[in-house]
């Protein structure tokens, strides 16, 4: 029955856009964050952009990432983003096993959520970033 099965709460995963402007060109990196103190195994992530107000409906493709392992108190980068899409919606669904058990989240950033007004120092990262709430 739907009410025995198991929904483990993700606790010390998020996600975090860092501006990187080590070369000539600023541009934006999306990175995922395990601040536990245990491994993140069979990580599978969906990144996709929409808006679906009005008439000017929006949708980027879907796209996947997969990663073995993300070692405890570490960082994995996901993907290059472009400031094209910071208009929409832009949401990682995350999905991974840790402890023999399976955790998912999504995560959303809302639009024009991701500036240069909303940057923070990300410890994690060691840089400025947008940290998802």
């Amino acid at each position: 029955m739907k009410k025995d099965i198991e929904k483990p709460v993700v606790e010390g995963v998020t996600i975090a856009i860092k501006l990187d402007n080590s070369m000539d060109k600023n541009y934006w990196t999306v990175h995922l964050i395990n601040s536990n103190d245990y491994a993140l195994e069979n990580i599978i992530i969906a990144s996709k952009g929409y808006n679906k107000l009005g008439e000017k409906a929006e949708e980027t493709s879907t796209l996947r990432h997969i990663f073995d392992k993300v070692k405890a108190n570490s960082t994995q980068q996901i993907e290059v983003i472009a400031e094209e899409v910071f208009h929409l919606f832009n949401e990682y669904w995350v999905s991974y096993f840790a402890n023999e058990k399976l955790f998912d989240k999504k995560f959303t950033f809302v639009p024009d959520s991701i500036k240069k007004e909303n940057l923070a120092f990300i410890k994690e990262l060691d840089s400025q970033g947008v940290l998802h709430a």
